[in-house]
């Protein structure tokens, strides 16, 4: 099987599900690639990802992986490294970018490197949390390699640290809370698609983002236009100085009151959701990418050489 580009790919497996906790997110964006892979002319199989993966993806022998999981293994250059390694071309990010983005304090390091502006934060053992303050709160905790705002506590002023859930690691991030507006930005190939604003009643969680009327999406965000100028050009930063492919979704946190230098740049995911109405299809939609030519176009775009 060759390793690079697909130049006329004809079956596609779709990887979906996996270990995760963010299985059913991956669920659905799976069946929904699958369906608008269909329409865009391609065999299609669904692969609900599990031990067997690499046998199973022997047996159905795909011109590419459509990588359509979230989370821990499908996200953090796991499953990427089984695809390198069957020289199978896939879609979105390769190893390395996969697995910098999901270590949140390191992909923190890279976007300072590179001149992003990034959240105060530090790493700390889940017993020092609960012990006392490791940061004035306002703050937020969280795990370092956890996507769709699994597992986020937020500190106000006034609280007790935190009692964290058993099942959060026994190392954690500790961030600075961020005022302002929740934007994001979807970046393709070389091009930053958009600014969305995302419209809540608090913080945006993971059934604001799931659940139906958890939140609103505005795009075009209504901004001026240095701030507009400011998260694409960021986002397209964030994206190069990852390594990153494909497709990305960088978010962001603006208080209006500081204006440019309330910018601050969030995360960068790798793997963002991929219903029609999920971020980054909806920025490509806006911008005259149907979802069945943006999924073409991830195809065409993978990869297992870089």
């Amino acid at each position: 099987m060759a390793g690079g580009p697909p130049k006329a790919a004809s079956t596609i497996a779709v990887l979906m599900g996996g270990p995760s906790a963010e299985r059913e997110v991956s669920l659905s964006s799976g069946r929904e690639c699958a369906t608008a892979l269909r329409q865009a002319g391609y065999d299609t199989v669904e692969v609900d990802c599990g031990p067997d993966l690499a046998s199973r993806l022997r047996e159905i022998n795909p011109d590419v992986a459509f990588n359509a999981l979230h989370g821990r293994w499908g996200e953090d250059g796991a499953v990427q490294g089984i695809l390198e390694w069957l020289r199978i071309p896939y879609t979105h990010s390769g190893i390395l970018a996969s697995a910098l983005a999901m270590d949140k304090a390191r992909a923190k390091e890279v976007f300072a490197r590179a001149g992003l502006p990034v959240a105060q934060s530090v790493l700390a053992a889940r017993e020092a949390v609960e012990a006392g303050h490791i940061l004035p709160p306002p703050y937020v905790v969280k795990p370092n390699n956890e996507g769709s705002s699994v597992g986020v506590y937020i500190v106000r002023p006034g609280s007790n640290a935190p009692r964290l859930a058993q099942t959060m690691p026994e190392t954690v991030m500790v961030e600075s809370y961020v005022a302002g507006r929740e934007l994001t930005v979807a970046v393709m190939g070389d091009r930053a698609l958009c600014v969305t604003d995302i419209i809540t009643t608090g913080w945006y969680d993971y059934d604001s983002k799931y659940k139906t009327g958890g939140s609103r999406h505005v795009l075009p965000a209504d901004l001026p236009p240095e701030i507009t100028a400011a998260c694409l050009d960021y986002a397209l930063r964030a994206h190069d100085a990852l390594g990153c492919r494909g497709l990305s979704r960088s978010d962001f946190r603006w208080d209006e009151a500081r204006g440019l230098a309330g910018l601050i740049l969030l995360e960068v995911n790798t793997q963002p959701g991929m219903t029609p109405t999920s971020l980054a299809p909806e920025q490509a939609a806006h911008v005259g990418i149907s979802f069945p030519q943006l999924v073409d176009w991830l195809v065409k775009d993978a990869s297992c050489n870089r």
